[in-house]
């Protein structure tokens, strides 16, 4: 079995992170459990939790939340159309916190190509959308 990280947003009004997560950036609902406000989201392969605390959580968090949520953290997002996501970004009037933009990025032995944007979500989690546009030596 192959491990994969899903990581889990803690959101102060789920409600509003469901709706920019479905709505505007285009992932699915895999399952939810509505009385606990948690989703499990799934776009193009990439999978996130969303939860606002019922009470005192068992897990998280063990100090206050202050906005922006995930400082530190930025979270790559890789999609198949990155540009026709990053015109409905803009048509929603949400404020772009990377402007769209092609980045050479280098490995061991060669680069891989991105055009990338990055949004934050209503809690401030950073969210770097990006799609493959090559490789090169």
């Amino acid at each position: 079995m192959r491990a994969k990280l899903v990581p889990e947003f803690v959101c102060s009004n789920f409600e509003e992170s469901l709706r920019f997560y479905t709505g505007l950036l285009g992932f699915r609902v895999l399952y939810s459990r509505p009385e606990e406000r948690f989703a499990y989201l799934e776009r193009d392969g990439a999978e996130l939790m969303l939860e606002e605390p019922v009470g005192k959580d068992r897990l998280w968090p063990r100090a206050e939340l202050t906005y922006p949520f995930g400082r530190g953290a930025n979270f790559q997002i890789q999609v198949a159309d990155v540009i026709d996501l990053h015109a409905r970004v803009l048509a929603a009037d949400v404020v772009v916190f990377l402007p769209l933009e092609d980045r050479w990025y280098r490995r061991e032995n060669d680069e891989i190509g991105v055009k990338q944007f990055a949004v934050q979500d209503p809690d401030g989690y950073l969210l770097r959308f990006s799609q493959v546009i090559g490789e090169r030596r």
